[in-house]
């Protein structure tokens, strides 16, 4: 009996991960580079949706610009990695 729960739970665990599969692979960001004047700006998007910028200056640190809400209002966040919104994905 114990065997064919360990059995029923491994088989729902690789059910799971295979449904998960195409929303993880989904997560993942298009990279656009523009180059400017002064700086370098990197868009992240996710299904076509921009979801944060980060600005590379040449004479100083970067920062993200970061949609948190998908209102189109970005607001400035310190260097760092930026995990994609909830809204994108």
């Amino acid at each position: 009996m114990t065997i064919t729960r360990i059995a029923s739970a491994l088989l729902l665990s690789l059910a799971l991960l295979a449904a998960a599969a195409p929303v993880l692979a989904q997560a993942q960001p298009d990279i656009s580079v523009r180059q400017e004047a002064n700086q370098t700006l990197r868009e992240y998007r996710v299904n076509g949706k921009l979801y944060a910028i980060k600005v590379e200056p040449k004479d100083g640190s970067a920062y993200f610009l970061v949609d948190r809400n998908g209102d189109g209002n970005f607001e400035r966040q310190g260097g760092g990695n930026v995990e994609i919104p909830g809204w994108v994905r």
